[in-house]
């Protein structure tokens, strides 16, 4: 049996992307999952089929709602309680993409600190608001793990990227706090910092065909990561044998950061 069989997760943003990726993971190992994910109609059938294939195997519930919405985040936070149970979250994955891609330099649709502010809340502070939800409830379970993804955006300058940067930045330091003073609760709290990936977000960034380039040139390897290897990091990340891996940012990017 392996270890993470049926145990409960939660996914923040996990209907594309690095969180969808993660899911389809964590799954194949056992775990429970509950989904968070925000989205249109017309995307649903596709998402609907890709959670349906998870369900041949493991628990999944998904909740199409807001995740930045504090009156929505009680009520599904005090559902979760009820499905899963007091002590029962093993993990949870902060995978939320949302924020503003403007330049700061321009005279039109230039970022404004209101610009800002949405993105940190969006990709920084909501990653707090989610884990201490989860903790005044006492739904994590014994040795659960919090763990949210950053880019390499929190320590280097990219055009339009300025407030996510921002957010980034915050986010890791959230992170940081969150390991020092959730450690007597038996709770870790660790960043994935993946390279460059191809997702729907990324390729809302506007300058995305230059950054690809880029960032194959810099990769050791010459080409982008995948979002399955960072889902097994995800993975890693949940084995009994990264107990001690607390409060750092694992970059899994073959190398990319070096250059």
């Amino acid at each position: 049996m392996d270890d993470l069989t049926g145990k409960w997760g939660i996914i923040i943003g996990g209907s594309s992307g690095l969180g969808l990726a993660s899911a389809k993971k964590l799954a194949s190992h056992g775990m429970n999952l509950i989904v968070v994910h925000r989205d249109r109609k017309s995307d649903m059938s596709q998402i609907n089929n890709a959670f349906d294939e998870l369900r041949k195997s493991v628990q999944l519930i998904n909740f199409n709602v807001d995740a930045l919405n504090v009156t929505k985040r009680e009520v599904l936070i005090k559902e979760i309680a009820t499905i899963c149970g007091e002590s029962s979250i093993y993990m949870c994955l902060h995978s939320l993409a949302k924020g503003n891609l403007k330049e700061i330099s321009t005279e039109n649709n230039t970022l404004k600190s209101e610009d800002f502010a949405l993105t940190i809340h969006a990709m920084g502070i909501n990653y707090y608001e989610w884990v201490m939800g989860l903790v005044s409830h006492k739904l994590f379970s014994s040795k659960a793990r919090v763990i949210a993804f950053t880019s390499e955006g929190s320590q280097k300058v990219h055009p339009y990227y300025a407030a996510v940067s921002a957010a980034k930045a915050t986010l890791e330091s959230i992170s940081r706090s969150l390991a020092l003073e959730l450690a007597p609760q038996g709770i870790t709290s660790n960043c994935i910092m993946a390279g460059t990936t191809d997702t729907r977000a990324f390729r809302m960034i506007p300058n995305n065909a230059e950054l690809e380039e880029w960032s194959k040139k810099r990769n050791p390897y010459n080409r982008l990561t995948k979002p399955e290897e960072v889902a097994d990091v995800v993975y890693l990340l949940c084995r009994p044998e990264a107990d001690w891996i607390n409060g750092v940012v694992l970059k899994v990017d073959g190398g990319e950061h070096l250059r």
